[in-house]
């Protein structure tokens, strides 16, 4: 392509350049000396502005690395012997350093924990939103946040060998080993342009042997025309302006789509791999059900006063739930690790947590509470109760809901012939649940982020095309495996960095949508080319004087210019006619 550009463009570049410092050579032979600046120019103009594009819309893949990098923190304070404690550089801590982390810092190798308890934020391994509870002899890892208390860690891995620094590499070799589509104005434009050079070479050629007295003239101007009308301007642009185009509509209904490769892809998926928290489901636990006893609610500003106290994320759900109400004073309020908290209100201990916490304190149970609190652990949700000093007032469940559209969108994927699977860090209780609520029948539970971006590459080695939907950091390793990615919007900025594709609204009907875009695209694509094609396959033999032994028809070069503007003109027009269609 690029080779009949630079032919075309410098050979009417030069050609207009003779023209303008010696016309008398054509005036004397009875030919006008025309020029073509402009053309060279716009074509130019045309070919480059597409190479822009092109490079714009790749976006920049390593910003994903350096916000990977980016969790690490710089700096770590260690406690040496005698408990005296020194801020340190990432790069100097050792295996066996013991380390001090507190509430809202980020972890910053892997460890064990020695002394204290926290929340760990470990989306960014698992996807789920709950903080995991943390005490000692348990594992931190690079990267994960401390949400809430203060602990020491002995470090177990660093620099390297930690999670976050093998999740980085991952990505790494992900984002490089994809090829890119092969365009299939680039597969034409291979065969296309030795015949064009060829047909210039040979009409000149012809001209000048059998032409006469004016036949090297003749044969120059041929050659000329021939490569100013096949100029691949329409060829060039048949698949940049619809790309365009494409990617323009794409932005319109709220899919952001970064490059021309994967709108090219997406039609050709044939199997769908879904995170399910953040993807599938909303992110953040939410309550979704909850029964009082005998319906009584009188207690409900009790147990929000109460969990207004906690730091726990259920209580965040609770709160959410029951919005602003008036708190009561709590006294002696008490959080119990792994169990729930208690507190006194208006001189009566109020508990809130799991049953466990309930038949330590001998606290009564009605049956009513008990088979609600049941059929709900057997739908996977986490169950919560409030009771007083002697019986259990209320349950409470608390789930990560899924989606509006999410189910509708998954049928309608599987109807299409499209297998959808679903990867998720969570247990296989709740991963089965999301299942049965959405219709999804392939499901792995308990997986790591790089046994995700593994589990890809088994399915592209049996020829699977393959896009992947995530969220969340610990997707990244598999958004950057996949031959398509599709990112959720209100998901983490290293998620959307890595992945081709963008879901603004994080709504999985979104998807079908992105398909049928991609397929009138690549329809639009075809149909450029071929019209481009056929403009050449017309134009290049009357450009060469096959009509001149019949009637005398010498074709222009100026005509030709026209002629080749023309052809772009079509090819955008049909482009511009995507906007109009209904996705």
């Amino acid at each position: 392509m690029d080779t009949l550009v630079a032919l075309s463009v410098g050979v009417s570049y030069i050609f207009s350049v003779f023209n303008t410092l010696f016309p008398d050579f054509w005036m004397n032979r009875g030919l006008h000396a025309h020029v073509y600046f402009e053309a060279a120019s716009v074509v130019l103009t045309f070919i480059l502005l597409g190479k822009v594009l092109e490079e714009k819309a790749k976006g920049n893949t390593s910003s994903a690395i350096k916000k990977l990098m980016g969790l690490q923190p710089k700096t770590v304070t260690m406690i040496h012997e005698g408990g005296h404690m020194m801020n340190m550089t990432v790069e100097s801590i050792k295996i066996g350093d013991i380390l001090l982390v507190k509430p809202g810092e980020k972890i910053a190798v892997d460890g064990k924990l020695i002394s204290g308890s926290s929340y760990v934020d470990e989306s960014m391994i698992s996807g789920e939103p709950m903080p995991v509870f943390k005490q000692k002899n348990d594992r931190v890892l690079a990267g994960t946040i401390n949400r809430r208390g203060s602990f020491q860690f002995i470090t177990e891995k660093t620099g390297t060998n930690t999670f976050l620094s093998q999740m980085i590499k991952l990505v790494q070799e992900a984002q490089g080993s994809k090829a890119s589509v092969q365009k299939l104005a680039d597969k034409i434009a291979s065969i296309f342009v030795p015949v064009v050079i060829g047909i210039a070479i040979l009409s000149f050629t012809i001209w000048a042997i059998f032409g006469g007295e004016q036949g090297f003239t003749q044969g120059l101007l041929a050659m000329i025309t021939v490569l100013i009308i096949a100029c691949p301007c329409a060829l060039g642009l048949a698949t940049p302006t619809a790309i365009m185009v494409g990617i323009g509509k794409g932005a319109e209904h709220g899919i952001l789509i970064k490059d021309a490769e994967s709108l090219e892809a997406t039609r050709r998926i044939n199997v769908f791999v879904m995170d399910k928290t953040g993807t599938i489901t909303e992110g953040k636990p939410t309550v979704t059900d909850i029964r009082w006893l005998n319906n009584n609610e009188s207690s409900i500003k009790r147990l929000v006063s109460l969990e207004s106290q906690s730091e726990h994320p259920l209580a965040e759900a609770i709160l959410m739930y029951y919005g602003k109400l008036e708190n009561l004073p709590v006294y002696e309020f008490e959080s119990i690790s792994g169990f729930g908290v208690k507190g006194k209100i208006l001189d009566q201990t109020y508990y809130a947590g799991n049953i466990r916490l309930l038949e330590m304190n001998h606290i009564v149970i009605d049956p009513t509470l008990k088979e609600a609190s049941e059929k709900w652990l057997k739908e996977a949700k986490t169950i919560l109760f409030f009771a007083n000093e002697t019986e259990a007032l209320a349950v409470l469940a608390i789930t990560d809901k899924v989606k509006m559209h999410s189910a509708e969108a998954i049928q309608h994927l599987q109807k299409s012939g499209i297998e959808v699977y679903m990867l998720t860090g969570d247990n296989a209780s709740a991963a089965a649940a999301i299942a049965q609520q959405t219709g999804i029948k392939h499901v792995k539970a308990e997986v790591l982020p790089t046994e995700k971006a593994s589990f890809i590459k088994e399915l592209q080695l049996k020829g699977k095309i393959i896009a992947m939907v995530g969220d969340g950091i610990n997707d990244s390793n598999a958004l950057a495996q996949a031959d398509v990615s599709i990112a959720m919007g209100k998901g983490s900025d290293i998620a959307i960095d890595v992945a081709n594709m963008t879901i603004l609204s994080s709504d999985l009907s979104k998807i079908p949508q992105a398909i049928r875009l991609s397929e009138f695209t690549v329809s639009t694509i075809k149909q450029n080319l071929f019209w481009a094609f056929l403009y050449n396959l017309i134009g290049i033999p009357i450009a060469a004087g096959i009509l001149y032994p019949f009637n005398g028809f010498m074709l222009n070069p100026m005509i030709a210019g026209a002629a080749m503007a023309l052809s772009s003109v079509s090819v955008v027009s049909n482009s511009l006619r995507l906007k109009f269609r209904h996705l």
